[in-house]
């Protein structure tokens, strides 16, 4: 399988070698919106650039029949257009606000827990998680996903950032050393904790997940995500 790489920072050089270790092509690396891109020299892309850069990214290889797995956060208020482009264009594509494949599973493990705790009102659902300095923006993307899972499964209408009240989800972000990614969910009550965890070891997970989903998508046509991958649907 040939790969065209949109974005090729840390986690584009971390694709490129899981994906080279699977026996897979890297043809284009493209981290420039000024660069010429040859469409027809990768059978798909993999787009972890800008939130600037990604909707122009991702829609222009759709315009090309390119499939497109993207982990790109901050620009998913086009989402709906990009998805309108990829189905005129008979593309396919797959966002996530985390391709690791055990954050994956642990989405669906908060649903269940969620909609179990919902009529359970001693306890209080907190989240927090934790990464390294670099990541900028707070809550994380994984975080966003972990509270919408919460709320669409409970008495829960919105999430805040440090911020607690009714029917509020509040998570708590924290920036330190060089964590790649820790994401916790709490229910508390006057007697106990219940409480799901997941620790990100090292980037690996998320790339992995990226190129699987990668190998995952060829020869498909639509919108799809990580449950259809891991067929958890």
């Amino acid at each position: 399988m040939n790969i065209g790489l949109f974005g090729y920072g840390k986690m584009g050089k971390k694709i490129e070698q899981i994906a080279q270790d699977r026996g897979h092509t890297i043809t284009a690396k493209i981290n420039d919106s000024s660069q010429e891109v040859d469409y027809s020299a990768f059978d798909v892309a993999i787009d972890f650039s800008t939130p600037e850069a990604a909707f122009e990214n991702i829609t222009r290889c759709f315009k090309h029949k390119v499939p497109v797995i993207s982990g790109t956060t901050g620009w998913l208020e086009k989402y709906e257009d990009a998805i309108e482009i990829c189905n005129a264009n008979q593309s396919a594509f797959i966002y996530a606000s985390n391709f690791s494949l055990g954050v994956n599973i642990f989405f669906e493990l908060n649903k269940k827990l969620a909609q179990m705790m919902a009529g359970l009102d001693q306890y209080r659902v907190s989240m927090e998680e934790i990464h390294h300095t670099q990541k900028l923006d707070a809550p994380s993307g994984t975080a966003i996903t972990l509270a919408e899972g919460i709320i669409s499964n409970s008495t829960y209408d919105k999430w805040k950032l440090n911020e607690s009240g009714d029917h509020i989800v509040p998570i708590k972000s924290i920036r330190e050393g060089t964590v790649p990614g820790t994401h916790t969910v709490n229910y508390g009550s006057a007697v106990d904790n219940i409480q799901i965890k997941h620790e990100a070891h090292n980037r690996e997970g998320f790339a992995l997940g990226a190129v699987i989903a990668s190998e995952w998508i060829q020869g498909k046509k639509g919108v799809f995500t990580m449950r259809d991958v891991l067929n958890l649907s």
